[in-house]
């Protein structure tokens, strides 16, 4: 996965002992932006979890939601491309967004699928 400053972010970058939500969207989408606003008026309940958002859109799509989102003042959340679609065909995905949970011990613990609201995934962590 690329990063809106171009850096590269793979598995290895994840933190160790540290829940991890992986969120696969598209930045046109509009569940996926209802999902996003929805994340980022509840992201005090994530403070100590790592959310990493790919998406397979071209870079000039995330920019855009980086920069509308504010995302860089969000430090617990990565946004990048996932130009390679690896994440959609790991994980199977058939529609957006799909959500992903994992515990600290990097254990998969439950999967979302379309609009949930983010109250309901702190619950699940």
């Amino acid at each position: 996965m690329v990063l809106p400053d171009s850096t590269a972010f793979s598995k290895d970058d994840l933190k160790k002992k540290k829940e991890t939500i992986i969120m696969v969207f598209s930045p046109d989408c509009e569940h996926c932006i209802h999902s996003t606003e929805d994340l980022l008026a509840h992201y005090d309940l994530f403070k100590n979890v790592q959310i990493v958002m790919g998406t397979p859109l071209a870079y000039e799509h995330i920019q855009k939601f980086w920069d509308k989102y504010k995302i860089a003042d969000y430090p617990g959340i990565r946004v990048g491309l996932d130009n390679n679609y690896f994440l959609g065909q790991f994980y199977q995905i058939h529609s957006y967004p799909a959500i992903f949970l994992y515990d600290k011990k990097g254990q998969f613990k439950e999967f979302f699928d379309g609009s949930v609201k983010w109250e309901k995934i702190a619950q699940a962590l």
